[in-house]
């Protein structure tokens, strides 16, 4: 559960941290601000994949790859609560049940929205994907710019990190794994 009280208490000790005045005009009322903003960044905290994948449809297509990709997403570094984002490519081989493409995004959505690592977030999908699901296979990959190495440190913004993960099937043929990516290209 979000404590928004905590949050703005949080964020009044940074503002005087840094040096500034509370009483300023343009940061009164910064603290709630940034309160009501944390809730929708982190709502996933809240969520579970399950309501979002578990609402299948039986479809005759096993064996043919679904992909959808492109998801744009934005998430929060643990390590510096500084934003990441990017694109996320996900592809499954349904057994006997496929899901709305929404659901897919949504997924995205759960685990994006809570303090992360995109090699985490990564494995959280595909996790997602093969337990509610229960497809012959997923492969997930994410291409993301972290703006705590782009505004921050090395400082070399428009770096792209990618990460992926194959289970199932994409993790024993490796003619799947190119197509996939061959897909995600073109």
């Amino acid at each position: 559960m979000i404590d928004k009280s905590k949050i703005e208490a949080g964020v009044k000790l940074l503002l005087e941290g840094i040096g500034e005045d509370l009483t300023r005009e343009g940061l009164v009322g910064t603290p709630e601000r940034i309160a009501r903003m944390y809730e929708e960044i982190f709502a996933g905290m809240e969520q579970s994949p399950k309501e979002h994948l578990e609402k299948k449809f039986t479809e005759n297509s096993a064996g043919q790859m679904v992909l959808e990709k492109d998801i744009s997403f934005y998430s929060m570094c643990e390590h510096h609560l500084a934003p990441f984002f990017g694109k996320v490519h996900i592809a499954y081989v349904p057994n006997k049940e496929v899901v709305g493409i929404s659901k897919l995004a949504r997924t995205v959505e759960v685990y994006a929205k809570r303090p992360q690592l995109q090699e985490r977030l990564t494995n959280q999908i595909a996790d997602a994907i093969m337990e509610y699901l229960a497809p012959q296979g997923v492969m997930v990959m994410i291409e993301a710019e972290h703006t705590c190495m782009t505004m921050r440190g090395v400082k070399k913004p428009g770096t792209k990190t990618v990460t992926y993960v194959t289970k199932g099937c994409f993790a024993q043929n490796d003619s799947l794994k190119q197509d996939f990516l061959q897909m995600v290209k073109g």
